[in-house]
């Protein structure tokens, strides 16, 4: 399993995932801190649950950090995220 795999299943196992999308960026970073030859180090994730309701976008990121610490302890080095309620992210759509 590769890590976007592993991303995607860690988040699914810790929170109530209404809408998940993974994408590795790490080509876009080659040659930068953290960046190794073989990738896997930098993403880029968008996720809906109904758990973020009433937290913030800190304590949101907090949750999904704590989530994905074994990919950071092996090796994922950057991950930008946007953490939405359904609510938000329908009203993005419209």
């Amino acid at each position: 399993m590769n890590r976007a795999e592993r991303i995607r299943v860690a988040l699914q196992d810790g929170l109530d995932v209404q809408g998940i999308e993974v994408r590795d960026d790490s080509h876009l970073h080659a040659g930068h801190a953290g960046a190794r030859p073989a990738g896997e180090t930098h993403f880029d994730v968008l996720i809906v649950s109904p758990d973020f309701a009433g937290q913030s976008r800190v304590t949101r990121q907090r949750a999904v950090y704590a989530l994905l610490s074994a990919e950071f302890e092996g090796g994922l080095h950057a991950l930008s995220m946007r953490a939405l309620t359904p609510e938000e992210a329908e009203n993005e759509t419209n």
